[in-house]
């Protein structure tokens, strides 16, 4: 099993800019979530503009650029999945569908027939 180093933020400034980074982002969202008497054009910008102050002020600290790089890569990735055809997503589902009613289905056989065994047959004989 390969262990996975987990790095955290070291220096005072790192600290002092990640919270700095992090308050941007959740004013950004507060901004958005109580200026609902504002025109939505203004709401979205209050929202981005405090997510790309998060994303400048987290530039300049260490973890902010791992952080950042980790999401690039991740970007990345996400751009070299193969995804399943609209065919292969269609059977799938009909598959998942299926084997759900056949254990509904089981499930309530296995259900009856404990109620059956308790109720009908065991309590019965008092």
């Amino acid at each position: 099993m390969a262990t996975q180093n987990v790095e955290t933020v070291t220096s005072k400034a790192d600290l002092v800019l990640v919270t700095l980074a992090v308050l941007a982002a959740v004013a950004g969202v507060l901004g958005f979530t109580f200026l609902t008497e504002q025109p939505t054009l203004a709401r979205v910008g209050v929202l981005i503009g405090g997510l790309v102050a998060a994303v400048v002020i987290a530039w300049f600290s260490q973890s902010g650029k791992r952080f950042l790089a980790y999401a690039r890569e991740s970007y990345e990735e996400t751009k070299r999945v193969v995804w399943p055809s609209r065919k292969e997503t269609v059977t799938t589902t009909g598959i998942v569908f299926g084997f759900v009613v056949i254990m509904a289905i089981f499930l309530f056989l296995v259900d009856k027939s404990l109620e059956w065994v308790l109720y009908d047959t065991l309590l019965s004989w008092r």
